[in-house]
């Protein structure tokens, strides 16, 4: 039975206080294009290995969550086999050996049905949790997420996923504007870029969390089990 028990997390820049019947964990774009080699990630020259990094920590927090009762959201960068949904202003950025649509080890790049586009097994969805496709950076550009979180009573989210500064960020930003709380698990999200993560986090709980919180995974295990611990 889902719990209907105010949680605290001594969270940055102070305490995150959330329901768990209230609040949705939102896992941006843990796929296989981006965390393994071979895919869209590697081909823009990155070390996957980065990303890869965070899973032992997502799963550990995915479990807890799940036996929490919460409601879980998963996001997919995906596009129409056609690219109908994907304009060139995306398509031509950055210099990849390979692009959006073309064929690659794990299929066409970013392509909905293919298998780079899909979650990594260790992070893979189970019956009854949401998946999310979105063609842009943001979980909330042309998908139906607010509207399905609104039906359910969603006021509070919890993000974790890659990378940090791109599709996370954006996608806190854009729950910002829509009126959710948002916190970002800070060791389960990652950049190919350290210090690209670094300033993200900075930006996002700036100002008196301007666009969001941030707190461990630990923390949150800890406040799931009735238990706080503090980050500061």
């Amino acid at each position: 039975m889902t719990s209907t028990t105010l949680k605290s997390i001594d969270a940055n820049p102070f305490a995150f206080t959330f329901d768990v019947a209230k609040t949705a964990l939102v896992i941006i774009d843990m796929q296989r294009d981006f965390i393994e080699p071979g895919g869209f990630g590697e081909t823009l020259g990155n070390d996957v290995s980065l990303l890869a990094a965070i899973v032992p920590a997502c799963q550990r927090t995915l479990a807890a969550w799940r036996q929490a009762g919460g409601l879980v959201v998963h996001t997919r960068e995906a596009h129409d086999a056609d690219l109908s949904d994907c304009p060139p202003a995306k398509l031509n950025r950055g210099n990849p050996t390979l692009r959006i649509g073309d064929a690659g080890p794990m299929g066409r790049i970013l392509v909905k049905g293919e298998p780079g586009n899909q979650i990594i097994e260790a992070l893979a969805p189970v019956a009854g949790e949401v998946v999310i496709d979105k063609p842009g950076k943001g979980a909330f550009y042309a998908t139906g997420l607010h509207e399905m979180l609104r039906q359910r009573g969603i006021t509070h989210l919890l993000f974790m996923g890659v990378t940090t500064e791109v599709c996370v960020q954006t996608s806190m930003r854009e729950a910002n504007d829509r009126g959710y709380d948002s916190l970002l698990l800070e060791d389960c999200t990652e950049s190919y870029f350290p210090q690209f993560k670094a300033s993200a986090v900075e930006m996002m709980r700036a100002q008196g969390a301007i666009v969001g919180w941030t707190a461990t995974s630990e923390q949150l295990l800890a406040a799931l089990h009735g238990n706080s611990t503090s980050q500061r």
